[in-house]
């Protein structure tokens, strides 16, 4: 028997089944670097609208770790999916370069600064270091396929991004918001200076809390509040601390004016307590027999006076809305230099602070003969003597809670007075000016708009000052006695800025004051530095409106993980709204942190760090950026072999399709053979019609920058309406017609375009596997994917029609395919192609299916259908016998005309399709 084979026009393609990604992408991005790819993009969209996604700066400190990659990888596929809607897009990496990490570097290999090395060494070794720090991770990013202008990224260490910095700070200044004062801020004693909220993390720990006891001195004033009798029994008020180091500076006690206070007797001796918490105590320690002998409320306990419990110090009573009622006794000691509360209602009462605890942490001389240089999380055991030698102490009880922690040595830090520079964030309204802003603003995940206005009405004042050396100085000349201004600061600071912008910052440091001012004996140079999240938080200005690319715009969109609502976010929503008025950015989005499958956050300690390099040698990038977009970002993200190995099935299911329809094109010239759109079969414009459908929807989910639906909707177009439908009923058709036909040039112009979508959906996602396929598509076309836009074919006009009565044959199709599969399963057939598919309906629904007749059972992918009308049935049934005919050895459907001719083993219609013109189609 004949072999027909070669009359078949059988699929073809040099596009590789397996991907080899791990070493194409190596060779691509070599190509993107040489062809400058970035600078290519960008020239294509030079009078397009422009997006600006604006960079949060990474810490230029260490390799990149996956949370970075997630990062990078979410604002990329944005930047390409934007370029594709027509937007221009500049995006410009940024770098944190300032800072105490980077200072902690420098000082274990040379030493702190000012001693073995010099503070002008010790800076310019910072630099070096940062910039060394800045290329390691550009190459690390370069290989996550980004796409940015990594030849001219901002640093936050550039002149002309200092100057402006200092800029920013001389109009804060100007406009009145910049205050000095002493203030309990958060010190870590490691760090050696004051910390910002975002530098803070609160961690659960076992502390020691003490119910202490402070005895009356007048207790006729005091029993008059209770309308009892005279007696002669101290009346102790008890106060629970969680903090016995601050006792020894105990300068008031602060109570609920509005809480009902009550005298209590146990034994001989008298307690006033909270009503809310009396029970609590009595169950802790236990007396035998109590009594509740007088009640008062708390306002008219001001200004009564206790002894402090074990020095010879006389305190107020005072009154306060924050002392909680929920847990302790209602009553808590005042140390106004090391709580804020604390501060600020010793200020409303005038109540003098004294530091003494120093920058270590230790008591200073002077403090208690049994405190002095002690430090102050080892004196519990002091205390607790001293407490009972007085006869003080009432019981201690172990409680966890939580407490602050600093976020680089994560360590205990407290709270300590010192004298620092701040922005006040109440003055001419500024929290309710930044919570009206946040209104404006797009949040995603929605609750980050709450979560923000929560955090900005409990914030205190921004400390901005920072007793460390690699930063933006404050470029203050103060009075050496009470640190005011000098008149002349303003003027002296615009001076400072023209200069730093041409030689950088060591100016200042380098800077004799007696070449500026005459008074230079009454006047010092503040040496202290700026705040790294001011350097951070003033980039909408020192960049977005600096950098000529963004053409005065402010940025649309902010994205980072979820620490950075405290951080970036709020740096950035205050400096801009004392500036402008107005938010630097118009949507927040957020991203969660990586956990692993036991939902364990990645750190060191445990020894679950993933590196996202590590991931990429294994299974590519490609892979790494489709788990990405496969996780729902705004929470928590799950790294595991599990979800990785389902995002590989992903990718060979969109790679397999890609490379069906490549196959199908080896001869296809788009210039010669693609068919105008009134002579294509119904079914492909019916394809077509659906794919723009699809393409609105993947639009739509990418402009709402939900990625996980842009693959599901990949997934049900690659796996289901191309892999399970199209392909499999139109193989015959572009395998066995001729080759030349309208019938299968309609095909390979319907794959061609399914192609020209297919690729851009991929590309902001798949960037790597789409440039390949962009060098593989038929046809002239632009250097890269990615100066490219949505495609589109408006200008078909489908043939709504016959469209929508396919849609109607699909279903039937899905009816016959069941019946089908019971066969197949009872093995009573095998291939579909053996069936003979009879349908009986009524008389509208044949007279629609005739119309189809010759090339229906094309569609049901079988050998012949038979239709008969029935009077009496709603929609139509369908019955499958299994056919006697023979098989055509060409295109293995069951003919009775095989072996008719004098062409042994095929059927008549491949014998047209051979040596004749060929079958003509129009439906399928």
């Amino acid at each position: 028997m004949k072999n027909y084979k070669y009359t078949l026009n059988l699929p073809k393609t040099k596009f590789p089944m397996k991907g080899n990604l791990i070493n194409k992408e190596k060779n691509i991005i070599k190509i993107w670097n040489l062809k400058n790819i970035y600078k290519k993009i960008q020239n294509s969209k030079i009078k397009k609208k422009i997006f600006i996604l604006h960079d949060g700066p990474i810490y230029a400190n260490g390799h990149i770790h996956i949370g970075h990659a997630i990062n990078k990888i979410i604002k990329d596929i944005i930047v390409k999916s934007k370029n594709l809607s027509g937007f221009s897009v500049p995006f410009i990496p940024g770098w944190d370069c300032h800072g105490l990490p980077i200072e902690l570097e420098i000082e274990k290999k040379w030493g702190k600064p000012g001693l073995k090395i010099s503070k002008f060494e010790f800076r310019k070794k910072c630099k070096i270091y940062a910039n060394k720090q800045i290329l390691i991770q550009k190459k690390e990013f370069i290989r996550l396929g980004i796409i940015a202008d990594w030849e001219n990224p901002y640093l936050t260490m550039n002149y002309d991004i200092e100057a402006n910095i200092i800029k920013i700070f001389k109009k804060i200044l100007k406009l009145g918001y910049l205050i000095n004062g002493e203030k309990p801020i958060h010190w870590c004693i490691n760090c050696q200076s004051s910390l910002s909220e975002a530098e803070i993390e609160y961690n659960n720990i076992n502390s020691l809390s003490l119910y202490v006891l402070f005895k009356s001195i007048k207790n006729n004033k005091i029993l008059n509040k209770f309308n009892i009798k005279k007696f002669k029994n101290d009346i102790n008020l008890v106060i629970w601390t969680t903090t016995p180091w601050t006792l020894i500076l105990n300068k008031a006690i602060a109570i609920n004016p509005n809480e009902i206070y009550q005298l209590i007797k146990i034994s001989n001796k008298y307690f006033i307590l909270s009503k809310n918490t009396t029970i609590n105590i009595i169950k802790l320690i236990k007396p035998k027999t109590w009594k509740i002998i007088g009640k008062c409320k708390g306002k008219n306990l001001e200004f009564c006076y206790f002894k402090h419990p074990f020095i010879n110090l006389n305190v107020p009573v005072i009154l306060s809305n924050h002392v909680n009622l929920n847990i302790g006794s209602g009553a808590v000691h005042i140390s106004p230099e090391h709580g804020l509360d604390d501060f600020l209602i010793s200020k409303k009462y005038l109540i003098k602070t004294l530091a003494k605890v120093n920058k270590n942490g230790n008591y200073i001389k002077g403090t208690h003969l049994l405190l002095d240089k002690k430090f102050i999380y080892n004196v519990d055991y002091i205390i607790i003597k001293l407490l009972k030698q007085h006869k003080n102490f009432l019981k201690k009880q172990k409680i966890i809670h939580k407490y602050p922690h600093c976020w680089r040595h994560k360590t205990k830090i407290f709270l300590r007075i010192t004298p620092q520079w701040f922005i006040n964030l109440d003055k001419n309204n500024l929290k309710k000016k930044i919570i009206k802003n946040i209104q404006k603003i797009k949040w995603i995940p929605s609750y980050g708009k709450l979560h923000m206005e929560n955090m900005i009405k409990n914030r205190p004042d921004w400390c901005i000052s920072r007793q460390r050396i690699w930063g933006v100085p404050i470029t203050l000349i103060v009075n050496k006695k009470n640190l005011t201004l000098h008149p002349n600061n303003i003027n002296i600071i615009k001076n400072i800025i023209q200069i730093v912008k041409k030689k950088g910052t060591q100016v200042w440091w380098d800077l004799n004051i007696k070449n500026i001012i005459k008074e230079k004996k009454k006047y010092i140079k503040i040496n202290d530095i700026l705040d790294v999240w001011f350097d951070s938080g003033t980039t909408h200005y020192s960049v977005i409106k600096k950098r000529k690319e963004y053409k005065g715009n402010n940025a649309n969109l902010y994205i980072e993980g979820t620490d950075q609502y405290r951080g970036w976010f709020m740096s950035s929503l205050i400096t801009s709204t004392i500036i402008t008025g107005n938010s630097p950015y118009k949507e927040i989005i957020t991203h969660g942190f990586v956990i692993d499958e036991k939902k364990k956050k990645m750190s060191k300690s445990i020894g679950n760090i993933i590196k996202p390099l590590d991931l990429i040698k294994k299974f590519s990038c490609d892979i790494l950026r489709l788990w990405i977009a496969c996780s729902e970002y705004t929470n928590e993200i799950t790294v595991s072999n599990k979800s990785l190995k389902k995002t590989i099935e992903i990718y060979r299911k969109i790679r397999n399709t890609i490379r069906f329809l490549l196959s199908n094109l080896y001869d296809f010239k788009p210039n010669k053979d693609l068919i105008n759109y009134k002579k294509m079969i119904i079914l492909d414009l019916y394809i077509l019609s659906y794919t723009l459908k699809i393409q609105n929807k993947i639009k739509k989910a990418y402009n709402k920058y939900n990625f996980i639906k842009v693959i599901k909707y990949l997934i049900k177009f690659c796996s289901i309406k191309m892999g399970s439908f199209y392909f499999d009923i139109i193989k015959d058709r572009q395998y066995t017609n001729k080759k030349n036909s309208i019938s299968r040039r309609s095909g390979q112009t319907t794959i061609f375009y399914i192609l020209e979508f297919l690729v851009r959906w991929i590309s902001p996602i798949l960037s790597f596997t789409a440039n390949e396929i962009w060098n593989f598509l038929p046809g002239y076309r632009s250097e890269f994917i990615f100066t490219e836009e949505w495609y589109n074919i408006k200008y078909i006009k489908f043939k709504k029609f016959e469209i929508n009565f396919l849609k109607q044959i699909i279903k039937i199709k899905s009816k016959i395919n069941k019946k089908i599969e019971i066969l197949r399963k009872k093995k009573k057939i095998g291939s579909s192609l053996k069936a003979i598919v009879i349908i009986y309906a009524n008389k509208k629904l044949i007279k629609k299916l005739n119309k189809f007749k010759k090339e229906i059972h094309f569609i049901f992918i079988v050998s012949k259908v038979k239709l008969f009308i029935l009077k009496k049935i709603k929609n139509f049934k369908i019955y499958i016998k299994i056919s006697k005919e023979k098989k055509c050895n060409r295109c293995w459907h069951y003919n009775q005309n095989c072996n008719l001719s004098k062409y042994i083993g095929i059927c008549n219609r491949c014998i047209i399709n051979i040596f004749s013109k060929g079958e003509k189609r129009k439906f399928i």
